[in-house]
Order: structure tokens, then C-alpha cells, then sequence
């Protein structure tokens, strides 16, 4: 994580005082492990709730959602600070969607997405992070549940930030929901670097527009290739990390710097934060279909 605040500028002097204080992120995903990052001095785990198991507290039996906890807000403290998250005082509202296997159903989706909608009020969410996605033929249009489901988040005044997909590097390889219209899509910037993803080494995997719909995505990239955050497992009585790959893990790491931003300037919409993204990115050379608008830059954002 120290290498991905660099990249993203975390240090920058007008940015450091900044930790996402008072921002709720919604995260959509396998569930959040209590690991002390998240809980110590004292719980940011606002809220969970189960749409796999039904069970009351959290857990998280594949790791993957506790991976993207740790990147957008985990504060370190297991780690004295070297596996900081990119707003360590942000809280989260965390629904399990997603097995123990990473699958999960349209259904539990949806009903988690009207969830966060329902609560956030209550919590200040202020953020919703799906580092999910489907590739489906009648998932990848604009008018499928899946994406309608995102853009009434979006609607209710949520910013909504969604993962490209790790299918590229094709055109037309960006998965739903990130295929929205309204919603901030992120793509790796990092994808050349090669990783392994489901056991297959592979390279130039982050999802590349144009979607079916002709419309330009992703919106904006960040780092995504062996990025280190908080492990759902312990060694002893250690409380550990781990390595994790995809445009599941650039996610985070956006939704992180737009608390920052929320932060600093809570009266922003969501549709102000997305046009303040666009002008803040630097651009990084790269086709737009393959970077959007750019590598965010907290130092700009800020």
C-alpha cells in the first residue's frame, strides 16, 4: 500500500490531513473479516449485513471483500502503518452478497444495493464500492437489472464506483455493472505487469471500452496488480496480509481517495465529484479505452 499511496499522491502536503473522517462506504462483496485494522481503537464496521448466510455478525469466508476493506480504509494498525488504507478513518457498511466461492446471485445483489440506498441516511453513506462484475451476454446492457440496480444508487445521490472487469484486453470487455453510463468506473492502470488471477497467469487483463452501448469506459484507472491489504485469515494470533490482484483492488482504492475528497467538501453530489475526478487525473498516454481520463491524482483531487 505505501508504493499505491505514491501513485496516487496519499502524501501530498494539502492531501496527508485528510483520512475520510465522518464518510460512510457502502462495500458490496464476500463480507468483511474483524481483522484490528477495522476495529481497533475503536469498530468503522458501522454496519453488516448477510444476503448469503443470514448470519448477524461479520465474517467473511473468501477474503476477497475484507482484501477491498482494507485497501479503501483499513488504518494499518496490525502493520504500523505500512498496509494503510487510503482513508483509515472512513467507516464502512459492509453486505455479504458473495459465497465462499466468489459467486453470489442478481437477486442478492439488488436487495443489498436497496439496502444501502434504505440506510444511508442513517450511516452517511456516502460511497458505494463494487469491485464485482458479469459478463454475460444479457448482463453487459445498459438495460439489465444488474445496471439499473447501480443507477438508482447513483440516482439516490450515492457515488457509485464499480470495477472495469479483469477480461481485457479486447475491446467491448468492460463487465456489468461497470458498463453504466452514470456510475465511475475503474480499470488497473498496472494490468502489463503479469499476475496471477483463478490460477492462470495472465497480463493486460483490466477491462477496455468502448461497451456495447458506444459508451467510453473505463472512467479512470489506479493501481490493481499485487496490492497488498488485510488477509480474512490469522496466522496464530497474528492478524495478517496478503497479495491480491485485478480491478477489484483499483477500485478501493478510488472509492479511498473520493472519501478524502467528501471530507474536505461534504456539500459535493456525486455528479460534482465525478466532473472534479475527470479534470484531476493524469493522463497516463495510454489508449482512453484503456485509461479513461487517467491515474487518479489526490494531490489535484484535493
Amino acid at each position: 500500500m505505501n508504493n499505491v499511496r505514491l501513485y496516487v499522491h496519499r502524501n501530498a502536503p494539502n492531501v496527508s490531513s485528510y483520512t475520510g473522517k465522518n464518510v460512510g462506504i457502502a462495500v458490496l462483496d464476500t463480507g468483511i473479516f474483524p481483522h484490528i485494522d477495522f476495529t481497533l481503537p475503536y469498530s468503522r464496521i458501522a454496519a453488516f449485513k448477510d444476503f448469503v448466510g443470514g448470519r448477524s455478525r461479520p465474517y467473511d469466508d473468501n477474503g476477497h471483500g475484507t482484501h477491498i476493506c482494507g485497501i479503501c480504509c483499513g488504518n494499518g494498525i496490525a502493520s504500523r502503518g505500512k498496509y494503510c488504507g487510503i482513508a483509515p478513518n472512513s467507516h464502512l457498511i459492509v453486505g455479504k452478497i458473495l459465497d465462499n466461492t466468489g459467486n453470489g446471485s442478481i437477486l442478492s445483489i439488488l436487495e443489498a444495493i436497496r439496502w444501502v440506498i434504505d440506510t444511508k441516511q442513517q450511516y452517511n453513506t456516502r460511497i458505494l464500492n463494487i469491485s464485482i462484475g458479469t459478463d454475460t451476454l444479457e448482463t453487459v446492457r445498459e438495460d439489465c437489472p444488474l445496471v439499473r440496480g447501480v443507477n438508482e444508487a447513483w440516482d439516490s445521490g450515492l457515488v457509485v464506483v464499480a470495477a472495469a472487469g479483469n477480461n481485457g484486453p479486447g475491446p467491448m470487455s468492460v463487465t456489468a455493472p461497470g458498463i453504466s453510463r452514470k456510475i465511475i468506473t475503474v480499470g488497473a492502470a498496472d494490468d502489463n505487469k503479469h499476475i496471477y488471477l483463478h490460477g492462470k497467469k495472465i497480463s493486460n487483463y483490466s477491462g477496455r471500452g468502448p461497451t456495447r452501448e458506444c459508451i467510453r469506459k473505463p472512467d479512470v484507472v489506479a493501481p490493481g496488480s499485487n496490492i497488498i491489504s488485510c488477509s480474512s485469515r490469522m496466522s496464530g494470533n497474528n492478524y495478517t496480509y496478503t497479495g491480491r490482484s485485478g480491478t477489484s483492488m483499483a477500485t478501493p482504492i478510488v472509492s479511498g481517495c473520493i472519501a478524502l475528497l467528501l471530507e474536505k467538501y461534504p456539500s459535493m453530489t456525486n455528479k460534482d465529484v465525478k466532473l472534479r475526478l475527470r479534470s484531476c487525473c493524469n493522463d497516463l498516454g495510454l489508449p482512453k479505452n484503456q485509461q479513461g481520463w487517467g491515474m487518479v491524482n489526490l494531490a489535484r483531487l484535493l
